[in-house]
This record gives C-alpha cells, sequence and structure tokens, in this order.
C-alpha cells in the first residue's frame, strides 16, 4: 500500500472512528496540542478569494456574483459543501432577496469548480461590489482584573464583503457579510451589517446571515428530518441563546436545519434530508430600520470539527472560547456571603485574607439592594468596596431581574391574553419597559460609583416576548425580543469592559458574561454531605465536557439551603472539617469555584488552617488545575472516578484527581492516556505523598497507573 493510500486511511480513521482514541493523529501535527504557526491568511487571485489559516479553507468565486464554493476542514480533509447557496437572506418589507450566492447548479449533490463560469446572478438579488481586508478587532474591549489562564484576545484576519441591490426600492440599503477568521484554531466567525443609506424606513423581517448548503450526514431513503442526523462535521454557536438550561445547545434560538427539494438526486424519497442550515433568530422579526441606521446580525462561531467523539469535540468548544473570549479563564477564588449589616461584610472580607480567598460576594437573601440609587445607599457600599480594596479583596453582589412581578405595565404582555404573563417565569418584567430601562441605569450607576468588582446577575433577560406596544424600549410584538436581547447584551458588554465580573445563570458568555452554574438541581444541596459528595463529582463529569471549569461554578451550602437538616450543612464548620475538605478538594481539584454560601470561612483556627491550606495547594497547581480535563470515570458510588487535567504548553504537562467513595481502601491499576498532555515518550509521575517515578509511554500514548485510596477519600498525581 502507498504511503500517500496510508496516510489517506489515517485521515479517514481520524475523523470516522467512533472512539476516536487519537493514535490515529500525529502530536506534532495536533493543533490542540501544538498550536499552528501558520497565520490567518486572505488572498485575491483572479476570480477567487481565499480565506485560510492552515486549519480551515474558505473558498469564493467572484463571477456574475459572489459565491462561497468551498469550505474543506485541513485536519481531516472533508469538504463540507455539496451547493452553492446565497450568503444571506433579508425579508426587506415583506419580500425575500438572497444576497450573492449565483443560481444554475443543476446536480445539487457535489459541485464542481469549472461550472462555477457558467453560474449566474438572480435578477432581483443583491450583488457583489467589493471586498475590504483588515486584521481582527475585538469585539469586546475586554478589562482584566482576575486571575485568568489566558490574557490575550484572539487575533487574525478579516473581510466584508459588500453588496448593494438592483432594485429602484431598496437603493441605498448596502449589505456586509463579514467573516473573521481566526488564527489557531478552524474557526470562522460571520456576521451580517445592514446599512440604511437612504431616506426611507424599511421593515427587516428576518434576516438570515449564513446558509449552508452542506454535504448530508446520513443517507435515508425514509426518514423525517428531526430522524435524520445533522451535520457533525460543523459545530455551530451564536450570541444568541438563553433558556437557563446551563447548555449551549438547548439555549440556542439560532441553528435551523431545513430540506432542499431542489437537491433532486438525494437519497430520500421525499427529499426531506436535512442538509440546508440556516441561522437566524426565530422570533426577531419587524426591526424597523430608519434611515442612518444599522442592523447588526449575530455572530455565528463555525468551528470545523474532526472527530466525533465527545471528548475531543469538547476539547475543540473549550479551545475555541478560550481563545475567543478570554475573560471566560477568568477564575477568582469566592465567597458567597450571607449578611444583615455592614459589620458582617467586613468580617468576612477579613476571612478572606486570612484564608487566601480573592472576593467575596454578598448572596441572595443578604443585604445589598442594587435598586437603591440614593447617594446614602450607594456611599455606603462604597465604603464597603473601599475596605475590600484596600486588603486586596475584590467584592461583588447579588440582583435579580427576572422571575419576578413589578407591575401591569411593566411586566411582560401575554400576546395570548394581552395582560401580564405568560414569561418564562410566569410573571417577569419586561427589559423594554420604564421598570427594564431603569433597572439597566441603576446597575450601571451602581457599578459607576460604588467601584464594585463582580455581579452576580440571576433571572437575565430569558428570552420572553411582550406584546405591550407603550413599552418605549419596543415597538410591539414582533421587536420585541431583539430588542430586550439586545439591551441585556450590551449591559454584560459594558460591565466587561469596566472589569466587572459576571455570574449569571444563561448563556451570554460571548457578550461578556464570565461564569454560568455547572448543572445541578438545587434541591440536592438539602441532601446528606455524603450524597452531596458524589453527586458534585457527577456534576463536575458532565458540566465540564463542552464548557470549561472556569465557565462554570458549583455550590457548597454552609448553612441550610433548598430545606435539609443537620446532615445536609456543614455549620458548625469545626465539626465536619473532613467533609469540609473533601467538597473544597472536589471543586479546587477541578478547577470550578463554588459558591461557598454561608455567613464565614472558618469558626476555629484549626478550620481557618484547613482552608487556607487548600487554597494554598489550589494555588500552587493553578495554572494545570484550570487546564482542559479529559474525564477518566463517571462517579457511581461503586467504584474509583476522576480526571486528568491535561496542559501541553504548562510547566506541568498533567494533574490527575482520583476518588474513593466506598467504605473500605480501594487499591486499582489503570491505563492513563497522556495523549492529550503532548509528552511524547516519558513522563514524571509525582505522587500527593511525594514518590516520584519515570515511566515510558506506550505508542497508544498512555500509561499504567496504580493507585491506593483510603475509604471516602481522594488521592492526586503531578504529571510532568
Amino acid at each position: 500500500m502507498s504511503a500517500k493510500i496510508l496516510k489517506y486511511f489515517s485521515v479517514l480513521l481520524i475523523f470516522f472512528s467512533a472512539e476516536s482514541k487519537c493514535q490515529f493523529q500525529s502530536i506534532e501535527n495536533d493543533w490542540l496540542i501544538k498550536p499552528i504557526k501558520q497565520k490567518a491568511n486572505i488572498t485575491h487571485q483572479g476570480n477567487r478569494i481565499i480565506l485560510d489559516n492552515g486549519l480551515l479553507r474558505r473558498e469564493f468565486y467572484v463571477g456574475k456574483n459572489l459565491a462561497c464554493y468551498g469550505y474543506l476542514n485541513l485536519s481531516s480533509g472533508q469538504q463540507l459543501l455539496r451547493a452553492i447557496q446565497p450568503e444571506a437572506k433579508l425579508v426587506l418589507n415583506g419580500k425575500m432577496y438572497a444576497v450573492g450566492g449565483m443560481e444554475g447548479q443543476k446536480e445539487r449533490a457535489y459541485l464542481r469548480p469549472d461550472w462555477l463560469k457558467d453560474l449566474t446572478a438572480g435578477p432581483q438579488d443583491f450583488t457583489f461590489i467589493g471586498f475590504q481586508i483588515s486584521d481582527i478587532k475585538p469585539f469586546i474591549s475586554w478589562k482584566r482584573k482576575t486571575w485568568a489562564s489566558n490574557h490575550e484576545q484572539a487575533t487574525g484576519k478579516q473581510i466584508s464583503f459588500e453588496f448593494t441591490s438592483p432594485i429602484a426600492e431598496l437603493k441605498g440599503i448596502h449589505v456586509f457579510v463579514n467573516y473573521e477568521l481566526v488564527d489557531g484554531l478552524p474557526l470562522l466567525i460571520k456576521w451580517v451589517k445592514i446599512e440604511n443609506k437612504s431616506t426611507q424606513k424599511i421593515e427587516l423581517d428576518r434576516v438570515i446571515h449564513e446558509v449552508l448548503g452542506l454535504v448530508e450526514e446520513e443517507s435515508a431513503v425514509v426518514g423525517k428530518p428531526e430522524e435524520m442526523k445533522k451535520q457533525h462535521g460543523i459545530y455551530v454557536e451564536t450570541n444568541y441563546a438563553f433558556n437557563n438550561a446551563m447548555r449551549y445547545d438547548i439555549s440556542d434560538q439560532t441553528t435551523h436545519w431545513k430540506t432542499e427539494p431542489s437537491y433532486t438526486s438525494q437519497v430520500n424519497y421525499n427529499f426531506e434530508t436535512p442538509c440546508l442550515l440556516e441561522i437566524y433568530p426565530e422570533k426577531a422579526p419587524g426591526i424597523n430600520l430608519k434611515p442612518g441606521e444599522d442592523f447588526n446580525s449575530p455572530r455565528t462561531h463555525e468551528l470545523l470539527m474532526d472527530s466525533y467523539d465527545r471528548q475531543r469535540r469538547g476539547l475543540m468548544i473549550r479551545r475555541m472560547y478560550q481563545k475567543i473570549a478570554p475573560w471566560t479563564t477568568q477564575n477568582p477564588i469566592f465567597m458567597h456571603l450571607i449578611s444583615k449589616n455592614d459589620a458582617e461584610v467586613k468580617t468576612a472580607i477579613d476571612q478572606c485574607v486570612a484564608t487566601g480567598y480573592e472576593a467575596l460576594i454578598l448572596s441572595f437573601g443578604s443585604h445589598l439592594k442594587m435598586e437603591d440609587s440614593t447617594a446614602t445607599n450607594i456611599l455606603r457600599w462604597k465604603n464597603l468596596a473601599d475596605y475590600a480594596h484596600a486588603k486586596n479583596v475584590m467584592i461583588g453582589g447579588y440582583s435579580l431581574f427576572s422571575s419576578r412581578k413589578i407591575s401591569d405595565s411593566d411586566d411582560v404582555i401575554d400576546p395570548k391574553t394581552g395582560k401580564p404573563g405568560g414569561a418564562f417565569f410566569g410573571n417577569a418584567p419586561c427589559f423594554g419597559s420604564p421598570w427594564g430601562l431603569a433597572y439597566r441605569d441603576k446597575i450601571k450607576l451602581f457599578y459607576s460609583k460604588t467601584g464594585f468588582d463582580i455581579w452576580e446577575n440571576d433571572g437575565p433577560y430569558p428570552g420572553d416576548v411582550c406584546a405591550s406596544t407603550l413599552h418605549p424600549g419596543h415597538v410591539g410584538l414582533k421587536d420585541s425580543q431583539w430588542r430586550q436581547m439586545e439591551i441585556q447584551k450590551e449591559l454584560y458588554r459594558w460591565l466587561n469592559e469596566k472589569g466587572v465580573y459576571i455570574n449569571a445563570p444563561d448563556w451570554y458568555f460571548l457578550d461578556g458574561t464570565h461564569k454560568i452554574g455547572i448543572g445541578y438541581r438545587e434541591v440536592n444541596f438539602s441532601l446528606s454531605r455524603d450524597q452531596q459528595k458524589i453527586l458534585n463529582r457527577q456534576n463536575i463529569h458532565d458540566g465540564t465536557i463542552e464548557k470549561t471549569a472556569a465557565m462554570s461554578w458549583g455550590f457548597v451550602p454552609l448553612t441550610a439551603y433548598q430545606g435539609g437538616n443537620a446532615e445536609s450543612v456543614l455549620e458548625p464548620l469545626k465539626d465536619h472539617l473532613d467533609d469540609y475538605h473533601q467538597l473544597m478538594m472536589q471543586y479546587y481539584g477541578a478547577g470550578v469555584q463554588a459558591c461557598y454560601r454561608g455567613p464565614r470561612l472558618f469558626d476555629t483556627e484549626e478550620t481557618r488552617l484547613m482552608v487556607k491550606e487548600t487554597i494554598d495547594w489550589y494555588k500552587k497547581y493553578r495554572d494545570v488545575l484550570n487546564a482542559d480535563m479529559i474525564q477518566l470515570r463517571r462517579p457511581d458510588g461503586r467504584d474509583w472516578d476522576g480526571f486528568i487535567h491535561v496542559n501541553p504548553s504548562g510547566i506541568h504537562k498533567g494533574f490527575v484527581m482520583l476518588y474513593n467513595p466506598t467504605n473500605t481502601l480501594m487499591k486499582r491499576k489503570i491505563s492513563l492516556p497522556l495523549y492529550y498532555t503532548g509528552i511524547l515518550k516519558t513522563a514524571k509521575i509525582t505522587s500527593k505523598e511525594g514518590t516520584i517515578r519515570i515511566t515510558s509511554l506506550r505508542p497508544s500514548k498512555d500509561i499504567d497507573l496504580e493507585f491506593v485510596i483510603s475509604p471516602n477519600s481522594y488521592t492526586w498525581f503531578l504529571i510532568d
């Protein structure tokens, strides 16, 4: 068999192997381990424009119009496109228009480049008139105040294609289709900008800012679109997501897999293969664009995948976030304080100093009222912020937006009844109401005047539509979701650029939030401490596959939460030091910050020393403990469980955390995968007890690891 054929089969095995163990991929050529040196480049040669960063290539042809004819994953060799589609589709004043693209491709199952010269533009399509190339500019001017594993914004190249319409009534409407090609990732970011340079108002009923005729994932003679697999060679994420699901795929509001009846050679008898991808928000029609105004679509992040393996796909998604939203790599060590007065706040700040904690958040149920904009209240909290800052401790607080009733005039109006109600949380304020706009302004005022560093925003805007025609922030039902979403996102971006760290239980990462719940059931914290330990580790395992540990918060009830009894809580802390320590090690060992919610961090000197020693340990290994995780075994209460942090570019290449949930001493020998540590031949393994051994990696990049763990305890190993 020739070397060329062997290389071809290696690529196929990488992409199509169900297990995808990575033994078929060279560490030297794996961008997840060794950063690629090639930078993003955009070239214009004749009638072709090519975007290439060494990991993906997107190709455009300039003929009767501009059309994308190639979308290639350079790691796997997979061509994603089978047919030309418009660059965007717009519904303007009730009529659909294509932006770019070309007509005449008779065979839709595949595309030959020599067909391109014969394709034509639709008579009413927006046509290409030029382009500009520039360096990527940061979407958010991020200001960092805390520790972060990545300090740099993404770099790369941007191209902006400009289109105008041949239709007289659309003269002055300019459409810009923008692509950002990011250095070091198989990632494109796309969005559409519309400028109204005319003298007339136009109504944007829909803006479909990405349309891709993708190769189908599977071939089925009979089958409905919802029954068939979608394209796994591309992962798509936009900054238009909400649902309180703590997961993007459920929060997503923009991804639409559709059929293409004009693809008449497909195998599906009724032409119902889901092979057409369109990206647009479903409930955002009716945007009135006045003369001189601009519209910017959501930003779509297209990450090309080279494997079906969930661990590898999760690593790719996490690496995307670390690169394009570096604020999500911030991970301050914080306490959740329940306070009744200012003296308790000062005491908690002093306890943070005494244990090495970096931040204090006044939890729900505390005496902080951010919506009180009186000079007295602002001065009160500024003085407390000054006290915290003088001791090098950040301070923040909790504020609830949704899931509460304000008034009939300010609440979301149900379009079915014409009355308040029908919101995601039942009753909720409209962000475009007078109260909602004032809430935004009060939050900005509070942070501007007090110098607070952290905002815990509970119940952020969850996507409610509002039928009111009296709210100043939106015109009516049609534009209500879009306008409220814009208000929420602008507030998050404003805070981020002021250096404020944001906890918010919804998927606003790409607009500036830093952390979300790892995914848990709140009432579980009323269960016994023994139950909580295993459940928390299950939450960590499940919640850190598609998001990083730094993007996630957990929970530790120092005092009663959601009911429970003495078996559920850690107070008095001195009486439950083993449980307190174990819970801290579980979270800090995973790089996850938990909300340690209660009135204090310690009650005795012995407790303080335990907390400080744990925090000192975490800070010592902070870089590797905040690195990507490979989940080794999900907790089940029957046998060991654990994970390994992998950090191929770090000083320490790996860190293994292992747990014994049983009541007996545990001795085990496991195969430990070290592929993603980047270690090529020999690993130095240092145990929790300080013993060292040197071992050679097998060709499959794994080693045997023997360990002993005491009952209901843990152990760890450092990998160098």
